[in-house]
């Protein structure tokens, strides 16, 4: 039984996942945004096992730093992007100075692939390569429950006009990996409400059936 708690962080509110199993000592944080201090207070008490990244644009990795620190735990990151998290002309934080500043931070400590099975907190989490949103995206699967990173809105769909975007690739990262999944799946997105993969199936205006 996955257990997850959902924060909105920094100026582009971020939706910042911490997940729990069987035992609530024991968490996954996904995506920590900027101003992570509601996060960490939730985590305080727990072990984290890892830091799972969607991708690492700015707004996904702004709180990495705070929780790297409170909680010494390893980050997962695509190998397509083990640079941007170094880099902020990669991730994207020099590009809106009135919204961040820029962000350097330590590489991640594990590279993530395609088809890639992590086990933590006792259950299995499974690696989906989405590209187009950027070269690295990636879809942490869980039993039913999605965590689609900028890849897959409610009703929407990521951009694609950061460094390394590519429309073609987020339509095909959506239509012929996400939509294949059962209908009952429900995403949980980087920004905005959660969805299932049924609904977005038959009305996401962006990529139709």
């Amino acid at each position: 039984m996955l257990n997850i708690r959902s924060y909105n962080l920094g100026p582009l509110q971020t939706n910042a996942y911490l997940l729990t199993g069987a035992d609530p000592g024991r968490g996954v944080i996904i995506d920590p945004g900027a101003n992570p201090a509601a996060l960490l207070r939730a985590a305080q008490d727990m072990e984290i096992e890892a830091v799972l990244l969607t991708h690492a644009h700015f707004d996904h990795i702004a709180g990495l730093d705070e929780i790297r620190r409170a909680k010494k735990c390893p980050v997962y990151l695509h190998t397509l992007e083990s640079e941007w998290l170094g880099s902020p002309k990669l991730n994207g934080s020099l590009m809106w100075p009135d919204v961040t500043p820029p962000i350097s931070t330590e590489p991640a400590e594990y590279d993530l692939a395609e088809g890639q099975v992590l086990n933590l907190l006792g259950l299995t989490f499974r690696v989906m390569h989405t590209p187009g949103h950027s070269p690295g995206s990636v879809s942490f699967l869980c039993g039913s429950d999605l965590f689609s990173g900028d890849v897959l809105f409610k009703l929407g769909v990521g951009r694609t006009d950061l460094t390394g975007g590519r429309e073609r690739d987020l339509i095909d990262s959506i239509r012929n990996k996400l939509y294949r999944l059962d209908e009952e799946v429900r995403v949980f997105p980087g920004h905005g409400p959660r969805t299932t993969i049924g609904f977005e199936r038959q009305c996401n205006p962006y990529v139709p059936m």
